[in-house]
């Protein structure tokens, strides 16, 4: 059994199907009210299939904008030994958008960019606890299975974001790519979007991050290296965990913990400015080794140390809850109750409401960080343990955002007013 390079992890089957063609299961389906966003939409848990080899969940439930849910059932037909290795292969399906735009503006408090780009839509990665999973609710698909399995890609990303930095009222700011779902994930190494994105930026000297949690950034060296000479780029490596075993369910087709620690190490040999987003951190699950990280991280030549908690907006909540339940029952509740406290919801559930408990508050200011003593705990351990490593924690600050010709500009051959202005004197 081969090790890919790219991820450490031995390769097998790529995944299976979500119904066995061996299983008999009779539907029932429920109508539901419109979900509010701001509570946990609730995902049916089927039975008969509780695990997808190399995919992050085997559910696929409906997204909160079907009035209908469907429950499975077991008729008894069928073993659940049956279920899990007798089921054909699940290809990744890739399919191609025209976008209409490129570059996200947000304004949020909580993160340190203005502008964001997302080459693709869902990832391959599979990790469990991906926020962003409720998104592909707006295609018409699940955030389940479908999200890791059915990927959109954007083919005119690169034309977009030509026309957009050619704007006349284009202020200059570094461009957060992979925010919403990574740059680098597989398909990337066929398709090359994030590589052309790449490309037209450091061509026209626009600063950008790339936060990522996948080795295939090594591939785009040559780009980086002198944008990085020139303070354009900076790279944020996300590390969940140092155990394999556990980055095997969690992410299951992200790189393993060993292989992005090395990727640090390499962009950091060439002079690529690096941090690590030690993120999520799930109370019982991976809180034990937040100073772990942060050393090994430090150990790899990461400049600085970052974190965010767990967060488990919509669909997520069902989907998590139903991961957890399956591979760690024993701390479930104990998990579940310390998101609660984290995110500052005091209650179990709403009064009066018989859906399931919310877990997830996304008020700006805590969103990302929590609130309460173990949010503090938390923020305190990350501190103490980069000070320990004697790392620097305001490296986007140094990005250079004067360096930025439009590429119309180029083509045009005209320079900066500033260059010009000069010839006069």
């Amino acid at each position: 059994m081969a090790v890919h390079p790219d991820d450490g992890f031995p390769r097998t089957a790529a995944g299976f199907c979500r119904f066995p063609a061996c299983c008999c299961i009779l539907w029932k389906i429920t109508v539901f009210d419109m979900p509010d966003p701001a509570q946990p939409v609730p995902v049916p848990l089927l039975p008969l299939l509780r695990s997808v080899k190399g995919r992050g969940t085997a559910e696929q439930p409906q997204h909160r904008f079907n009035a209908f849910q469907r429950e499975a059932h077991h008729d008894g037909w069928s073993d659940d030994a049956d279920t899990d290795d007798s089921a054909p292969r699940l290809p990744t399906e890739v399919t191609f958008e025209t976008a209409r735009s490129i570059l996200t503006r947000n304004s949020s408090p909580d993160i340190p960019f203005s502008l964001s780009l997302n080459p693709y839509r869902g990832c391959e990665h599979g990790c469990i606890y991906c926020y962003a999973r409720p998104t592909h609710a707006y295609l018409d698909l699940s955030p389940g299975l479908d999200f890791e399995t059915r990927i959109v890609a954007k083919r005119n990303a690169g034309a977009l974001l030509r026309r957009e930095l050619s704007r006349p009222g284009h202020s200059v700011s570094p461009i957060a790519i992979g925010t919403v779902t990574d740059a680098y994930q597989p398909v990337e190494r066929r398709l090359r979007i994030t590589r052309e994105v790449l490309e037209i930026l450091v061509g026209c000297g626009h600063p950008f991050v790339i936060i990522t949690k996948s080795a295939g950034i090594e591939r785009d060296l040559d780009l980086l290296v002198p944008a990085a000479a020139v303070g354009l780029c900076q790279v944020s490596i996300s590390v969940t965990t140092l155990d394999p075993a556990l980055a095997r369910i969690l992410e299951p087709r992200a790189a393993s913990p060993s292989r992005r620690l090395q990727a640090v190490r390499r962009l950091r040999d060439a002079g690529v400015p690096v941090d690590v987003n030690v993120a999520p951190i799930i109370p019982f699950i991976n809180d034990a080794e937040i100073e772990r990280i942060v050393a090994a991280a430090a150990d790899a030549g990461a400049q600085a140390a970052h974190y965010t908690i767990l967060r488990l907006p919509l669909e997520v909540a069902a989907l998590f809850e139903h991961w957890l339940r399956a591979n760690f029952p024993e701390r479930a509740d104990r998990v579940l109750a310390r998101v609660r406290e984290l995110h500052g919801i005091g209650q179990p559930s709403h009064p009066g409401s018989d859906g399931p408990a919310p877990v997830y508050s996304a008020t700006f200011g805590q969103r990302m960080r929590g609130t309460g003593p173990w949010a503090d705990l938390i923020r305190q351990r990350v501190a103490r343990a980069s000070r320990a490593a004697g790392m620097d924690q305001r490296l986007l600050d140094r990005l250079a955002v004067d360096r930025f010709v439009a590429p119309e500009a180029q083509r045009s051959g005209r320079r900066p007013d500033d260059e010009r202005q000069g010839e006069l004197f």
